[in-house]
C-alpha cells in the first residue's frame, strides 16, 4: 500500500463528492439562501445565537468528531486496508455526509427543534418519546465514556506523576479559560474574518505554549471526573456565546492543525519513500480476530496458556463488524443529534448547511483515511499488540511518519505529544456537546406535542423540563456511570450508534416525502444501517447467550442481552411506524398522478 497515493486519491474522491452529490442534494431539497434560519428568527441569546460559518463549522466539527474517526478505522484495520478505505469513501459520501446534512437541513426546517420534534411531526407523538429515551440513553453512554477518556488523559498524583497528563489538563484548562474570554470580548462586535482567524491562531500557539510549561494540575481520576462533572454541568446550561461557540472555534484549529501535520507527514514520508509500500494486506479475509500476532510466523502469541489480545484491534465479521466499528468516519447516529441539537441554532445562513453538515463529514472522511495510514505505517507493532490504545497507534504512527523527513528527525517526541493532546481536546468538545443535547431530549420527552411552550406544562412535567434540573439529572448518572460501570454496556454502544443513523435516516427521508421532496436516496442507506445494526445486536445476544450458559460474566451479559432486545424492539417500532408513513405518502403521490 502506498500511503502518499492513498491520501491523494481519497481526498479527490471525497471533494468531488462534496461538490456533485452535495450540491445534488441541496437542488433536490430545496435549499433556500435567503430563507431566514432559526438562529434570527428565534434568536434567545442562549441557544439560538447565530454565528459566521467558519465558527460553526468549528463547533460541528470539533463536537461530531471525537475520537471515532482515529478509533474506528485503527480498530477495523484487521480486515485490511481496502475494506476500511471502500466503507470510508462510499459510506461518507453516500451515507454519513447526506445524513449529517439531511438532518441539519430538517432541524432548520423545523424551527432549529431537535431530531426528536422532527420525528413528532411526522411519526407521531409515540414515536417521539421512543426516540428521546433511546437518544438520551446513548447520549448518557458518550458523557459516561468521553468522561472517562478526558479523565485519564488528565491524571496525575504526587504518588504517580505523568507530565503529559498533567500538560494535556493545563492546556485544556487554559482553553475553557481563553474561550470564555474570547466570548466576553466579541460578543456584539464584528471582527474581519482573516483578524478573526489570525488571533484564534496566536491564541492557541500561546495557550498550548503555556500549558506546556506550567502544569501545576495533579488530581487522581474520581476528582477529575468530579471536576468534569461540575464543568459539562456549566459548560451545558450557559448561553452558547460564552463557552461552546468559542471554545469549540478555538480549538477546531487545534484539530485542523493536526490533520495538516498529519497531511504534512504522509506526504512527506512518501517522498522520501517510508510510506511507499506498507506491509498492511489489502484483504485479510471475512472474519478477523483480534488476537495479537507474531510478524515473524503469523501465529497468535500466547501468554500464560491465553491467547493475547491486541487492544487496538476490533474483529468479527466483515459483516456486520466493519460498518459497526467504522462510524464516525462513514456515518454516525451522534453526527444527527449535533446536527439538530446545536448546530442548527447557530448557522446564519440556510445555504451553509451543505459546507458545515455536508463538509464536516468529508473532514472526518480524510481524517479516518489518515488514521488508516498511521496503523499502515506501524503495522507489525499493532499486529503484534504493541499499542494499548488506537489513540497511541495513530500518534506513535503519524510522528514516525514526521520524523522521516529530512530536518525533522527531532520531532517525534513533541509531535506524538501534539496529536495526543488534539485526540482529547476531541473528546473535551464532544463531552460537553453531548451533555447538552442529552439535556434536550430528557427536556422533550416530557413535552407533549400540543405543548405551546415549556413553562405551559403542569406539575411534574415542569420541573423536569427545567433545564438545570435536566442537566444536573443526566451529569450525575452519567458520571456515575463513567466512575463505576459504563464499560459492561459499552460493547452495545456501536450497534446503537449506528441504529440511531438508521432512524435519522428514516426520519428524515419521511419528512421530505411528507414535504414533497425527492427522499429516494434515503432508501439504500436506511435499509443498509437498519440491516447492519440489527444483523449486529442478534448476534451480540446469541454470544452474550452462550457466555450466561457458560457461567462467564453472568450480570454483564444479562444485562447487554436485555439491552440488546430491548434496542431490537424498537428498531422494529420505529421502523414499522417510518415505513408506513413513508409509503403512505407515495401512495397518494402515485394517486394524484394518476388522477
Amino acid at each position: 500500500m502506498n500511503g502518499m497515493l492513498l491520501l491523494i486519491v481519497a481526498i479527490i474522491v471525497l471533494v468531488c463528492g462534496y461538490v456533485f452529490y452535495g450540491g445534488w442534494l441541496a437542488k433536490q431539497w430545496g435549499v433556500e439562501p435567503d430563507r431566514p434560519t432559526p438562529a434570527h428568527t428565534l434568536e434567545d441569546g442562549v441557544d439560538y445565537v447565530p454565528a459566521p460559518p467558519y465558527v460553526v463549522l468549528g463547533h460541528h466539527f470539533s463536537s461530531i468528531a471525537g475520537a471515532g474517526p482515529i478509533n474506528g478505522p485503527i480498530q477495523a484495520a484487521v480486515f485490511g486496508w481496502v475494506p476500511v478505505t471502500l466503507w470510508v469513501l462510499i459510506g461518507g459520501i453516500f451515507f454519513g455526509a447526506m445524513h449529517d446534512f439531511g438532518a441539519l437541513f430538517a432541524s432548520i426546517r423545523h424551527k432549529g427543534k431537535t431530531l426528536a420534534s422532527v420525528v413528532a411531526e411526522n411519526l407521531g407523538g409515540s414515536a417521539k418519546r421512543l426516540f428521546c429515551i433511546f437518544a438520551y440513553l446513548v447520549l448518557v453512554l458518550v458523557v459516561a465514556a468521553f468522561a472517562s477518556i478526558v479523565a485519564n488523559t488528565f491524571t496525575s498524583t504526587a504518588a504517580a506523576p505523568n507530565i503529559a497528563n498533567e500538560q494535556t489538563a493545563s492546556i485544556s484548562v487554559l482553553f475553557i479559560v481563553a474561550a470564555i474570554i474570547w466570548g466576553l470580548l466579541t460578543r456584539g462586535r464584528k471582527l474581519p474574518t482573516a483578524a478573526n482567524i489570525g488571533l484564534a491562531i496566536v491564541v492557541i500557539i500561546i495557550v498550548v505554549s503555556i500549558g506546556f510549561n506550567w502544569h501545576p494540575f495533579q488530581f487522581d481520576y474520581t476528582t477529575w471526573m468530579i471536576l468534569l462533572g461540575i464543568y459539562i454541568l456549566v459548560a451545558s446550561v450557559a448561553p452558547v456565546w460564552i463557552l461552546l461557540q468559542p471554545r469549540d472555534y478555538l480549538s477546531s484549529y487545534l484539530l485542523y492543525g493536526m490533520i495538516i501535520l498529519a497531511v504534512i507527514g504522509i506526504i512527506g514520508a512518501g517522498f522520501v519513500g517510508a510510506n511507499v509500500n506498507l506491509q498492511i494486506p489489502a484483504f485479510t479475509g471475512f472474519f478477523a480476530s483480534n488476537a495479537a500476532i507474531d510478524p515473524s510466523t503469523g501465529e497468535a502469541l500466547m501468554k500464560n496458556g491465553a491467547v493475547v489480545v491486541n487492544k487496538a484491534a476490533q474483529g468479527g465479521f466483515l459483516f456486520p463488524a466493519l460498518f459497526v466499528t467504522i462510524a464516525c468516519g462513514a456515518i454516525s447516529g451522534f453526527h444527527s443529534l449535533v446536527a439538530s441539537g446545536t448546530t442548527s441554532k447557530q448557522i446564519d445562513k440556510e445555504s451553509q448547511a451543505q459546507p458545515i453538515g455536508y463538509g464536516s463529514m468529508i473532514i472526518e472522511c480524510i481524517l479516518a483515511i489518515i488514521s488508516l495510514i498511521a496503523v499502515a505505517f506501524v503495522w507489525t507493532t499493532y499486529q503484534s499488540g504493541g499499542y494499548a490504545s488506537p489513540t497511541q497507534v495513530f500518534a506513535d504512527g503519524l510522528s514516525a511518519m514526521l520524523a522521516t523527513i529530512p530536518g525533522l528527525s527531532g520531532a517525534k517526541d513533541i509531535a506524538y505529544a501534539l496529536l495526543i493532546l488534539a485526540v482529547s481536546v476531541f473528546c473535551l468538545t464532544s463531552l460537553d456537546t453531548a451533555t447538552r443535547l442529552a439535556r434536550y431530549m430528557f427536556q422533550e420527552f416530557w413535552v407533549p406535542e400540543d405543548a405551546k411552550s415549556m413553562d405551559d406544562l403542569p406539575g411534574y412535567a415542569k420541573v423536569l423540563s427545567n433545564p438545570w434540573v435536566a442537566t444536573i439529572i443526566t451529569v450525575v448518572v452519567g458520571v456515575a456511570l463513567g466512575l463505576s460501570g459504563y464499560t459492561l454496556i459499552w460493547p452495545l454502544f456501536g450497534a446503537a450508534n449506528q441504529l440511531l443513523a438508521a432512524l435519522a435516516l428514516l426520519t428524515v427521508c419521511a419528512w421530505l416525502g411528507n414535504a414533497g421532496k425527492n427522499n429516494k436516496m434515503f432508501y439504500f442507506p436506511m435499509v443498509f444501517m437498519l440491516c447492519v445494526t440489527l444483523t449486529s445486536l442478534c448476534i451480540t445476544i446469541y454470544q452474550k447467550a452462550l457466555a450466561l450458559a457458560a457461567g462467564t460474566a453472568v450480570f454483564a451479559s444479562t444485562l447487554q442481552i436485555v439491552i440488546a432486545i430491548l434496542l431490537f424492539v424498537l428498531a422494529i417500532v420505529l421502523t414499522m411506524k417510518g415505513v408506513k408513513t413513508i409509503a403512505s405518502v407515495a401512495k397518494n403521490k402515485k394517486k394524484e398522478a394518476e388522477a
